[in-house]
């Protein structure tokens, strides 16, 4: 029997659309017979489909471009504001939040302090947090297109949160709640993952196909690139590295094990010992140590030697082009990095740190919030080529 045939030219024309938008995405500014060039189709269905994408507001006309003889070219853009996106990065001791255009620009930010981890109390200041964002949205055709949050702990495929040890959750249903609240799409993830993503499409991991992110917070958590693809494991649960074992009978850890890394080397393991010299913030140490404190630059040091130590562990594993150390330490990179390079050099094999490089985010603490909102963006994305 055979199939409709309308049905087929439907399918294909949305399949041409999503191959036209793909490339003013990646390549504008451009013009309609670049974009016939880039993709193989001919003039006339590009001019169609551009018209299509045009009366959708996703595409605009931003004048005449450089002629090679004869008429000038009209130029096409990607309408960036046809829409926005929420990004949130939803930390132990904080809440952060961007409204970004489609493009990822920075258009409004929020913060706050969390003092309780109540899922009640956070989920009920998160969303305060997402009101304010939005209500900063200027009129757009598309509005609010979604909501990407990244968390401190594992998370399942429906957005549950399943287990986030340094908040003490347990079974919390954050998407299903988001969605219901603000009635549009949600995507929740690891917040190392989320931070690995913002750094790969905006920060410092852009076109490096092997990178891992570390994500330094009052834990560690990592965001594993592999080929340019975010690698999740069998049940997408991994990048768990701050639960290394380093320490065979260390401390015990909020997630049951002993010795984890993170207990030796994150913000809290600092602040633990920051404590004894008088100082209760990660602030006041990096006035302090910018200020030339000797004490605080080497408890920085040292801390900067655990950190190396867990790193040469995912170096000798992955073989990465770049570790990207990114969160709320990635500010004290002037006093951390000469340690946390000696210990990679003297832990790892030499064949695998020969074309290593360590990094510092660029993104500095915003990678995990940027890369929230580019999942947001993504989805929409996906929805507008499917």
């Amino acid at each position: 029997m055979k199939s409709k045939p309308t049905g087929d030219l439907a399918l294909i024309k949305k399949i041409n659309t999503s191959i036209v938008l793909e490339s003013v995405l990646k390549y504008a500014p451009l013009s309609r017979a670049q974009i016939s060039e880039l993709t193989g189709l001919n003039k006339a269905t590009v001019s169609s489909l551009v018209q299509d994408l045009i009366d959708s507001h996703l595409v605009i006309e931003s004048g005449p471009g450089q002629s090679s003889g004869g008429r000038k070219p009209v130029i096409l853009l990607f309408n960036g504001t046809a829409g926005y996106a929420v990004g949130i990065d939803l930390g132990v001791n904080y809440i952060r939040g961007l409204l970004v255009d489609l493009e990822g620009n920075v258009i409004a930010e929020e913060q706050r302090g969390l003092k309780k981890h109540d899922a009640e109390f956070a989920i009920g200041q998160l969303s305060e947090c997402i009101e304010m964002l939005i209500s900063k949205a200027p009129e757009s055709p598309y509005g609010i297109v979604g909501i990407g949050v990244g968390v401190p702990g594992i998370v399942d495929e429906q957005g549950v949160i399943l287990f986030a040890p340094n908040l003490k959750w347990r079974q919390v249903d954050l998407q299903k709640q988001l969605e219901e609240r603000f009635n549009v799409p949600v995507t929740i993830d690891n917040e190392a993952n989320a931070g690995a993503q913002g750094e790969q499409k905006y920060g410092a991991g852009r076109g490096i196909p092997n990178q891992i992110y570390v994500s330094v917070g009052i834990g560690i958590g990592t965001g594993i690139i592999l080929n340019k693809e975010l690698f999740k494991g069998a049940s997408g649960f991994s990048g768990e590295l701050g639960h290394l074992s380093i320490e065979y009978d260390g401390k015990p850890c909020s997630c049951g094990n002993r010795g984890c890394w993170e207990l030796y080397a994150s913000e809290n393991a600092l602040l633990e010992r920051a404590a004894l010299l008088g100082f209760d913030s990660l602030e006041e140490l990096l006035v302090a140590a910018s200020a030339g404190d000797m004490q605080v630059r080497e408890l920085f040091a040292s801390i900067g030697d655990y950190l190396g130590a867990g790193i040469a562990n995912i170096v000798n594993v992955f073989n990465p082009n770049v570790v990207i150390i990114g969160n709320r330490m990635s500010r004290a990179a002037e006093w951390l990095q000469p340690s946390v390079q000696a210990a990679i050099d003297q832990r790892t094999l030499p064949y695998h740190r020969e074309e290593l490089r360590i990094l510092f985010a660029e993104l500095q603490d915003q990678s995990a919030v940027r890369g929230a909102a580019y999942y947001a963006i993504s989805k929409f994305f996906l929805k507008i080529k499917s």
